[in-house]
C-alpha cells in the first residue's frame, strides 16, 4: 500500500528540505569520513563501522583502519588476523569479514565501487540502509536511508504511532524518506536528517528549542516528543554461563580460534566452555583442561568473573587461572597456539577476552 497520504503539502515538504539542509550547514558535526568527500571508499567502511556502533566509538577506529588499509585494494590483500586486529572492540565481526569479501569483490573489478544502490547491494553485508546512505552521500544518487535516528525523527515530525519493529510502519518510513529527498543535495540531506536524529532529536529530552523543524512537528505541537516513537517491549535476554581457563605457561597463554561463520569468527580466544544446566563449574572447567591433555589438578585458580552483554544474550564467563610447567605437554587441538600480552596485540581478540585479560593482570 502506498503512504504518500502521510506526506505533507508540496510547500511544507519544501520548506523542510530548506530548513534542515540551512541547519546542516551550520551545524554539521565534522567527522573524519566527512572530510574525504566523494570518496566512496571511505563512506563505506564508515557506514559498516557504524551499522550496530556509536559515533563516538567509531571514530578512532576509523582512523586507524584508513591509515592501516588506505585503500580497497589495500583492504583486499589483508590477513584474516590483521583485519581482525583492527576490527577488535567494534564487535559485530560478521561485519568485518563481509567488508573484507566486499574488498575483493570490488578490488577484481578493477577498484571501482558500484555507484548506484542495486549495485551496491551486491556487495557483502550492504543492505536497503548502508547502499542508499553511501549512493547519495559518494555518488550524490537520488536514494533514501532510513535507519533509527531517521525513523525516531520521523515518528516524531508526522506522529506516526504504529510500533518501529514492525516491517510495515518500516516501510512506511521509506516511503516518507523518497518523498521527502531533494532534487540536489541528497546525501546531505540523509546526513542532516542523521544528526538531527543524534543531536537534537534525542531518544530521551529532544531539545525541540533548538530544533529547524519544530514549527512543522505535530508531535511537539502536540506537547510530548519523546514518548515517540514506539517500540514494542522484547523478552528478557537469556544469560549464558561459560567457564574460561587461561592456561599460561611462562609468560604465554594458551589461545584458540573460533570458527567462522558463528558469533566472534575468526577472532582468538581463552579455551573455555558453556556450562551446562545440570553440571558444576569445576566439572566444566575439567573438560576444558582436558581437551588440552591438562591435569584438571593443575594449579587452578578462580580469578573473577567477566560479565559481557550482547543484543541478544548476556554472557557470564567465570575465569581461572591454570600455570602449567614448561616441561609438561600439552595437546595442540588445531587453530590454537601461545601468544603473550605482547603478540595478543597482532592477533584479533573479542571485547570479552580483553576484559578477561585485565582480570587476570589485577588478579
Amino acid at each position: 500500500m502506498s503512504h504518500h497520504a502521510d506526506l505533507p503539502a508540496p510547500a511544507v515538504r519544501q520548506a523542510i528540505r530548506r530548513k534542515l539542509l540551512a541547519w546542516y550547514d551550520r551545524n554539521k558535526r565534522d567527522l573524519p569520513w566527512r572530510r574525504r568527500t566523494g570518496d566512496p571508499y571511505a563512506s563505506w567502511v564508515s557506514e559498516i563501522m557504524l551499522q550496530q556502533t556509536q559515533v563516538e566509538t567509531v571514530i578512532p577506529y576509523f582512523e586507524r583502519f584508513m591509515k592501516r588499509f588506505p585503500t580497497v585494494k589495500a583492504l583486499a590483500n589483508a590477513t584474516d588476523d590483521d583485519l581482525l586486529a583492527h576490527w577488535q572492540g567494534l564487535g559485530y565481526y560478521r561485519r568485518a569479514m563481509h567488508l573484507h569479501k566486499a574488498a575483493k569483490q570490488v578490488a577484481g573489478n578493477g577498484g571501482s565501487f558500484p555507484d548506484t544502490v542495486d549495485g551496491l547491494l551486491e556487495l557483502p553485508g550492504v543492505g536497503r540502509y548502508t547502499a542508499g546512505a553511501v549512493a547519495s552521500i559518494a555518488f550524490d544518487r537520488r536514494a533514501a536511508a532510513v535507519d533509527g535516528n531517521v525513523m525516531r525523527v520521523f515518528a516524531r515530525l508526522f506522529e506516526i504511532e504504529d510500533d518501529i519493529s514492525q516491517p510495515r510502519t518500516q516501510q512506511r518510513f521509506w516511503s516518507l524518506a523518497e518523498g521527502l529527498l531533494p532534487r540536489k543535495r541528497c546525501g546531505d540531506f540523509n546526513q542532516a536528517i542523521m544528526d538531527l536524529g543524534a543531536t537534537v532529536c534525542t531518544p530521551t529530552n529532544p531539545r525541540c528549542l533548538l530544533c529547524p523543524l519544530s514549527t512543522h512537528c505535530r508531535a511537539f505541537a502536540n506537547g510530548d516528543p519523546s514518548r515517540l516513537p514506539v517500540k514494542k517491549r522484547t523478552n528478557a535476554v537469556p544469560e549464558i554461563h561459560h567457564v574460561v581457563a587461561m592456561i599460561r605457561c611462562g609468560d604465554a597463554f594458551l589461545m584458540t580460534k573460533r570458527p567462522a561463520g558463528g558469533l566472534w569468527s575468526g577472532l582468538w580466544e581463552f579455551p573455555n566452555a558453556a556450562v551446562s544446566n545440570d553440571e558444576s563449574e569445576t566439572a566444566a572447567l575439567g573438560r576444558v583442561l582436558e581437551a588440552y591433555g591438562v591435569e584438571p589438578d593443575t594449579e587452578t585458580e578462580h580469578v573473577g568473573r567477566v560479565t559481557h552483554r550482547l543484543t541478544h544474550r548476556l554472557m557470564q564467563f567465570d575465569v581461572y587461572k591454570s600455570r602449567i610447567d614448561p616441561t609438561a605437554t600439552v595437546v595442540m587441538v588445531p587453530d590454537s597456539g601461545w601468544y603473550t600480552r605482547q603478540s595478543i596485540q597482532d592477533v584479533g581478540i573479542s571485547t570479552a577476552s580483553r576484559k578477561m585479560l585485565e582480570v587476570v593482570r589485577n588478579a
